[in-house]
């Protein structure tokens, strides 16, 4: 016995009961369902389009078909749509196999427990031994499929004649919980369902074109013929070259070209049958689709009744540019049909398609590397970006993706190859990549290494650069010991090596004080070439003093603002860079004097007119500075005004 605390219980008519001391108790009770309700989930709210009742009748009159061609091998079978305008009708009706009586009252009246269903369980309600074969061919499985019909109809009605039985049966059911079931006279073997169409979807009774794309858009490739209102002409497709035991390339690429409206790429045929049943075709479409939040647009049947034309998760991210049709006979639907179930045989036909995919491209970059070359630069950002992440990826696109180097546009081996260090400058890497980020120096930096074997990669996109350090460290990986390096005197071994500069330097502080208004960072070198100022400009130093300007202004939102900061932060030193030629006459004498003579004056201006030239910004005070000196150098020259 458990004490309860006494407490007063309100009932709803507001008398009082005192209970106390009540005895603990167990008991099994059923679960209680509310027919009528399950009824209306199904047929409101399982399904996303108003078309899957149509989709959902032929497909039970294609299983039927199935089962009939099982146990006579010359039946071939039809599906019949048909329209009544007048009385609101629409009906699907097949010639297949049909119900008995008593199949009709047990599977027709239960949720859940379908024919289909049963055959694919290895449980055939029939006692023909060749219809437990049947269950490769049938596309149902699940016996919800009828009461979709509830989603357009207010009644239900099925007339019904098996193959091997004398009777027929009338089946009959509304919005309520009670079938009514009765013979009929029906000479044909098959079945016919008909929607008595509720008022918002009479449209489909008078709309021959609604149905023709319900037809087309899910059955076209269905291996039965479908007929609209008795018409000779069949609607769907049936055969497509590509679903051929040897598919024809041209016929192929045509019958592509006319379903999605655009000439492919490249064409990728599949057809695989282990570890899992593969059959179909890709196509490499023409179309530039930014970012990874799009998917490819392909089609995917089961049993040859398209499930989705965007099912998720079967390739990578990156593929979005993949259209095309595939079979995939050994996947399940989910119970809308609309979708794929995730389960280990998803699983293993995704690993299929990935490796097949991959497969093709490496072929090709073996066979026909131009081909390949073209789908990557058209393609360029995609296939960059995801190379990222993606190590075989990136490893395909190092033979295939070209850069802009002071050389021409060449692939990442090539660059690779052409790499080597300068043993007389570097003793720790095997190879040195140099890179330009900036697009203002191009030319300039194409000057720089004009006479040199080495090339230097011009990464003028952020995720190039980040590609070249993937690759770096692949390569590092693999023990190839090799640097990535900005093109600029702060760079290892960039004075001696690239430029041919002795003793590169930081200038002494008196001069970095004198020339601060620049900005830049300066350094000394003896340098062969000619000019008295080399600059050299640092993308980061030039958008930082951008976005000061913004942030003054108020302009810039927090969040954005802490992007910015992030990537500004990376990198160390951010300033320009100039180096002062101590083998040009001008800045060899003024830096023999003191800061502050007309002669540091013209150096100053000779560096504020380097960077200038190569694309920097000068700021406000800067500009005053450059006035001050042309009047203290004419000062100098001619005397003071009076």
């Amino acid at each position: 016995m458990i004490g309860w605390e006494v407490q007063t219980l309100h009932r709803k008519n507001g008398s009082e009961q005192t209970m106390a001391d009540k005895e603990s108790f167990e008991r099994t009770i059923p679960f209680r369902v509310d027919i009528a309700g399950i009824i209306d989930i199904m047929g409101t709210s399982l399904y996303s389009r108003i078309d899957t009742p149509v989709r959902e009748l032929i497909q039970n009159a294609a299983d039927a078909i199935m089962r009939r061609r099982r146990s006579d091998l010359k039946f071939q079978g039809r599906i019949d749509v048909r329209q009544d305008i007048k009385a609101g009708l629409l009906s699907v009706e097949d010639d297949g196999i049909g119900l008995s009586p008593e199949e009709a009252e047990e599977y027709l009246g239960t949720l859940g427990i379908g024919i289909t269903g049963l055959i694919k369980r290895g449980q055939p309600p029939e006692s023909a031994s060749a219809a437990q074969g049947a269950a490769a061919d049938l596309i149902g499985q699940f016996g919800i499929g009828l009461f979709s019909g509830f989603m357009l109809a207010h009644r239900l009605t099925v007339e019904s004649r098996r193959a091997d039985c004398d009777t027929g049966i009338h089946w009959e059911a509304g919005a309520g919980t009670d079938i009514k079931l009765s013979s009929c006279d029906r000479e044909q073997p098959g079945t016919r369902v008909t929607l008595h169409l509720k008022d918002d979807f009479l449209n489909l009774a008078s709309r021959a074109e609604l149905l023709e794309n319900v037809i087309h858009e899910y059955a076209d490739f269905l291996p039965v013929p479908i007929y609209l209102n008795d018409n000779a002409r069949r609607v769907n497709v049936i055969n497509a070259a590509w679903l051929d035991a040897t598919p024809d390339p041209e016929a192929v690429e045509l019958e592509l070209e006319s379903r999605f409206n655009e000439t492919p790429l490249d064409i990728i045929p599949i057809r695989v049958e282990k570890p899992t049943s593969v059959a179909g075709v890709l196509a490499i479409s023409p179309q530039r689709v930014p970012g990874f939040s799009e998917t490819g647009t392909v089609m995917v049947t089961v049993r040859r009744m398209v499930i989705s034309r965007h099912v998720r998760d079967l390739f990578p991210e990156w593929a979005t540019f993949l259209r095309g049709v595939l079979e995939l006979h050994d996947c399940s639907p989910t119970a809308s049909r609309e979708d794929l179930v995730r389960n280990a045989r998803f699983r293993s036909v995704r690993t299929t398609l990935v490796n097949h995919l991959y497969q093709h491209f490496e072929q090709q970059a073996n066979e026909d590397p131009e081909r390949l070359a073209s789908i990557v630069a058209w393609h360029r950002y995609t296939f960059a970006g995801a190379a990222l992440e993606d190590e075989r990826l990136r490893t395909l696109l190092r033979s295939v993706y070209r850069l802009p180097t002071t050389h021409g546009e060449m692939s990442i081996d090539e660059i690779l190859s052409r790499s080597n260090a300068d043993p007389l400058y570097e003793t720790e890497a095997e190879r040195v990549l140099w890179y330009n980020t900036d697009r203002r120096q191009e030319q300039w930096v194409n000057q720089l290494y004009a006479d040199l074997n080495v090339p230097c990669v011009h990464t003028l996109r952020s995720f190039e650069e980040s590609l070249l350090a993937a690759v770096v460290a692949d390569e590092n990986q693999s023990g190839n010991v090799t640097d990535l390096r900005a093109a600029s005197p702060g760079s290892p071994g960039f004075g001696e090596a690239i430029l041919r500069m002795d003793d590169l330097i930081e200038a002494p502080p008196e001069w970095q004080e004198f020339l601060d208004d620049t900005g830049a960072r300066v350094m000394t070198a003896a340098c062969s070439a000619g000019e008295p100022v080399l600059a050299f400009l640092n993308e980061r130093y030039e958008l930082g003093r951008t976005f000061t300007e913004l942030r003054k202004s108020g302009n810039i939102p927090t969040g954005f603002q802490r992007l910015i900061d992030s990537h500004l932060n990376e990198g160390g030193d951010m300033r320009n860079e100039v180096v002062l030629n101590t083998n040009h006459r001008i800045v060899s004498r003024a830096m023999s004097q003191r800061s502050g003579t007309p002669l540091s004056s013209v150096l100053r201006l000779l560096v504020t007119s380097a960077l200038t030239s190569a694309g920097a910004a000068v700021d406000r005070g800067a500009r005053r500075r450059q006035v001050d000196d042309l009047d203290w150098i004419a000062e100098a020259l001619w005397g003071r005004d009076e």
